[in-house]
């Protein structure tokens, strides 16, 4: 009986304490007059930088949290600062995010969302950040282990942080009516960036592939809040992208030139295949193509859909697999009709051998497009391809 007390005051004590913490995060928020809070599959770490980069020259004390690669703050000078975690993800991180832009009376907090499971995106906007804008870039098919199993199923758990009383910013077009319909529960008014008001004379200056999408998106919230157009995209080309952002770099091994594309954070179908389709349709007719994928054990689900699209619409000359699962993956792909001796299995080896193997596996002419996965060695790789830049 006496340990039933016990429990019966821990438990009380341990109530009493939860509400405490809970009323003082929500002084916290409501201390920061401007919160954004960015979703979506593809491109949330180069918006919520855009962002960023838009409101600290608009005037804003501004400051950016992304996941992205690596996650880190961007504070209001525009350094950044390494998030360093002692565990694995977890969305508590952002409670600590927003405790400390609070303590630094930030006027402006761009938080990327890190919630994956639909009730935690639900609680990280309704319960964490309650932002002023909403932001959802886009629904593709990823992570379907958790979000999925089809599309509908992605857009309904990325719904999760539409905020109440708000607005939300999107450039979502196949879902945008079911983003509608719980805007409209929830009281928030909705508007769609259209890629369109975007020119190729804009897109000038940027130092990476940026997507017309993503500027329109960002440059729409920045006008929201009052910030100059032609001002917010001078600044935003001048950002630091993220490191899974889609770069270019071209390097000469022996008489090889060789064009090697990071596009391993384009790591669903849809966004790679729209990569890929970009990327070729500019490349000579005699070049030899050959699409990068990098595995992970933990991603499987992720390279049998990739390897699907390899095999179904993508016009290679040859497939160079890299990373923790690849005699499975070969497997995957003979199963699919890709020929064995179109496959460069690779494999996991310090990042120079594999730098070595895929000059070696290219022609005179060569494009190589790496997706897949930043992990298992996709980093480091695509810097050791830029250490290797023709100046």
């Amino acid at each position: 009986m006496i340990s039933f007390y016990v429990t019966l005051i821990l438990l009380s004590i341990l109530l009493v304490y939860g509400v405490i913490e809970y009323q003082i995060h929500q002084r916290y928020v409501k201390s920061i007059p401007v919160r954004i809070h960015v979703n979506g599959t593809r491109g949330k770490s180069s918006v919520t930088r855009l962002i960023g980069a838009g409101l600290r020259v608009g005037g804003y004390k501004t400051y950016t949290k992304v996941t992205g690669t690596f996650p880190r703050i961007i504070l209001p000078d525009g350094s950044e600062a390494a998030i360093h975690r002692n565990e694995k993800a977890n969305i508590l991180e952002q409670l600590k995010v927003i405790k400390f832009c609070a303590k630094n009376k930030a006027q402006v907090l761009i938080i990327e969302c890190m919630a994956l499971q639909p009730q935690y995106q639900r609680i990280t906007e309704l319960q964490m950040v309650k932002s002023t804008i909403g932001v959802i870039t886009n629904v593709r098919l990823d992570h379907l282990d958790v979000m999925g199993p089809g599309l509908d199923d992605v857009g309904r758990a990325l719904c999760g942080t539409i905020p109440k009383n708000s607005k939300i910013f999107t450039s979502e077009d196949r879902r945008l009516d079911m983003f509608e319909a719980v805007a409209k529960k929830r009281n928030t008014q909705i508007h769609q960036a259209l890629a369109s008001t975007i020119s190729d004379e804009d897109m000038l200056g940027f130092t990476y592939i940026e997507h017309k999408e993503n500027v329109s998106l960002a440059l729409d919230i920045c006008a929201e809040l009052g910030v100059d157009r032609e001002l917010a995209l001078a600044e935003m080309k001048k950002t630091i992208p993220d490191e899974g952002v889609l770069t270019k770099v071209t390097v000469n091994y022996e008489d090889k030139r060789i064009d090697f594309y990071n596009a391993f954070a384009a790591n669903d179908p849809e966004s790679s295949l729209m990569i890929w389709n970009s990327i070729v349709k500019h490349v000579d007719a005699d070049e030899h193509l050959i699409i990068l994928l990098n595995t992970r054990k933990d991603r499987q689900d992720r390279a049998k859909q990739l390897i699907e699209l390899i095999a179904l619409k993508l016009n290679y000359s040859s497939v160079a697999l890299i990373g923790d699962v690849v005699d499975l993956v070969v497997e995957m792909g003979i199963k699919q009709k890709i020929n064995r001796e179109d496959i460069v299995p690779i494999g996991s080896k310090p990042t120079e051998e594999v730098y070595i193997d895929l000059c070696n596996a290219s022609k005179k002419k060569t494009t190589i497009v790496g997706i897949g996965n930043m992990g298992a060695g996709g980093a480091e790789l695509v810097k050791y391809f830029e250490s290797k830049q023709i100046k």
